[in-house]
């Protein structure tokens, strides 16, 4: 289906949060590259965001829904139609029985902080993974044996039909993976935890920050950008590979965790896609293993 400017016009004029035209990327994306959205939006609510994209498939407008943009890396070229962020949903509700309600748009770190406070644990692992909570649940983000699904009591999507809200069970996941339909909109989720004493929490927070290196990094990431293989670990196999500290351009791969590709500043989104072309193709050189990017890779060249 064609489109127009007109047609994002009108959208544009119903949507109650933020609106901003010629956007670039590189404002929205923890990597700090990124070509220009020709319209970005940020609703202001839950029934600003469902009215939004009623709009949008009306018009025949391509969209592409964003969190805090920690996973992703969108080509210098931009992206045509409109990107619809979910920063706003950010709200946490504690319920009864060790529970939480929380929404797309809030920061992994603010959900553990939170948690902590609230001397709630079992989902810690998350502080190291950089992102939003929705980003977490769209790809069952995980780490050191804990995965964000496992703590997943409720599932609240948006599809063309309405609010979904669905039981873990009927849900399929795995490794890095939340089976959805094409444009479904994951909105937020009830988490069970368990109840443990905050020195302890932080104590493992800080354990798993430590682990991971991504606080120590020093420069903009997107934390880490290949998958792990089966039984291994794509850092150390980057690592092995003799490419900790290389640059292309901007971009480098970072010298205190070799999954981590980092923004020494001025870096392209052309520079990140070919520094991971040189690492995958290295890799499998040296070690046979076929590495898979984890970060979501969007836009036009």
């Amino acid at each position: 289906m064609t489109w127009s400017r007109a047609e994002l016009e009108r959208v544009a004029q119903e949507v109650r949060g933020t609106v901003l035209w010629d956007e670039p990327m590189s404002r929205h994306t923890s990597l700090r590259v990124g070509g220009p959205a020709d319209l970005y939006l940020e609703p202001a609510d839950l029934a600003d965001l469902e009215r939004t994209m009623v709009l949008i498939r009306s018009a025949g407008v391509p969209c592409l829904v964003a969190g805090g943009g920690y996973n992703l890396l969108v080509r210098d070229g931009g992206i045509r139609g409109c990107v619809v962020s979910l920063k706003r949903l950010d709200a946490v509700e504690p319920l009864p029985g060790a529970r939480l309600e929380v929404g797309a748009g809030v920061t992994n770190q603010a959900l553990t902080r939170y948690a902590a406070q609230n001397c709630l644990g079992g989902i810690e692992f998350l502080s190291a993974i950089p992102g939003s909570f929705g980003g977490a649940l769209t790809m069952n983000a995980g780490a050191h044996g804990g995965e964000t699904m496992q703590r997943v009591e409720l599932l609240t999507t948006l599809r063309e039909s309405g609010v979904l809200v669905r039981k873990r069970s009927e849900l399929e996941y795995g490794y890095r993976f939340l089976k959805l339909e094409p444009g479904e909109i994951v909105l937020g989720a009830r988490l069970r935890l368990e109840p443990a004493e905050r020195r302890l929490i932080e104590e493992n927070i800080q354990e798993y920050i430590t682990k991971r290196g991504g606080q120590r990094v020093g420069f903009p990431n997107a934390g880490s950008f290949f998958k792990n293989p089966p039984g291994g670990s794509a850092w150390r196999l980057i690592d092995e590979a003799g490419l900790r500290g290389w640059m292309i351009g901007g971009a480098q791969v970072s010298e205190v965790h070799t999954n981590f590709l980092v923004n020494r500043g001025g870096a392209t989104a052309t520079d990140f896609l070919t520094l991971a072309e040189l690492i995958k193709r290295r890799v499998k050189e040296h070690s046979g293993v076929e590495l898979e990017e984890e970060v979501r890779v969007v836009g036009e060249a």
